[in-house]
Order: structure tokens, then C-alpha cells, then sequence
């Protein structure tokens, strides 16, 4: 039991590496063989909660190490359309960089753009701007 306690403290210190947009911590361990999509007990990954908060640097450091830009957690929310709700252009900008969807997901980052009138980021998603 004392081994499930030492993985759960770990696991809780790396999403909140995340959350804090502390990249070189972080892709430390993921180095060192985290996996890159690790996620919590709400299917919120490493890279959701980093693009959520904001944190571009941490946000490509994780997609340059194979985490996926569409992965939803469990109530179906896509890293792309957290950061177009917390109003994150740089994150909304790598994600994109990286093949995110924005259609994916619900609701979906192009339907928060546009709940939220964010007419630049919805511009970002047509083909034309890719």
C-alpha cells in the first residue's frame, strides 16, 4: 500500500506541475518515461490541465512529446476548447500548430468561440487560416 501512496503523491505533484506551467519539472519526468497523456481521475491529461491554465511553453513541451491535442476528458471537453474558454490565444495557437480539431469535443472549442464571440479565435479555424 505504502507503493500506491508514493504513485498517487507522484501523480498529484506532476498535474500540478501542469496546472503551474512548470515545463522543465515536468517534461523531466516525462523524459524519464511518464507518459506523456497521463491523466486524473477525470480524464483531464497533463496537457488539458496545462493549456486550461494557460501555459503555451508547457503546452508544446507535452504535444512535442506525443501528448494528443484531442484528447477529451470525461464529460467531453478537449484541451482546444478549455483554452479558447479561459481566453488562452498562445495555447488556442499551439494546439492548433499541432493538428487539435476544433469541432472536436463538447461542446466543442469552435462552439465556445462562438457562445463566447470570440471572433478571432473562430477565425483560426477555417481552413483558410491553416
Amino acid at each position: 500500500m505504502e507503493e500506491d501512496a508514493e504513485v498517487v503523491e507522484l501523480a498529484t505533484r506532476l498535474f500540478q506541475m501542469a496546472r503551474a506551467g512548470d515545463t522543465d519539472r515536468l517534461c523531466a519526468y516525462v523524459d524519464a518515461g511518464v507518459p506523456a497523456g497521463l491523466a486524473n481521475d477525470k480524464g483531464d491529461t497533463l496537457l488539458m490541465l496545462a493549456a486550461y491554465h494557460g501555459h503555451a511553453e508547457t503546452v508544446r513541451a507535452l504535444l512535442e512529446r506525443g501528448a494528443d491535442p484531442d484528447r477529451a476528458n470525461d464529460r467531453g471537453q478537449t484541451p482546444l476548447a478549455g483554452a479558447v474558454f479561459k481566453k488562452e490565444p498562445d495555447v488556442v495557437r499551439a494546439l492548433l500548430a499541432a493538428g487539435a480539431d476544433p469541432h472536436r469535443g463538447n461542446p466543442s472549442a469552435y462552439a465556445t468561440a462562438q457562445m463566447f464571440g470570440q471572433a478571432e479565435m473562430l477565425a483560426w479555424f477555417t481552413p483558410e487560416a491553416k
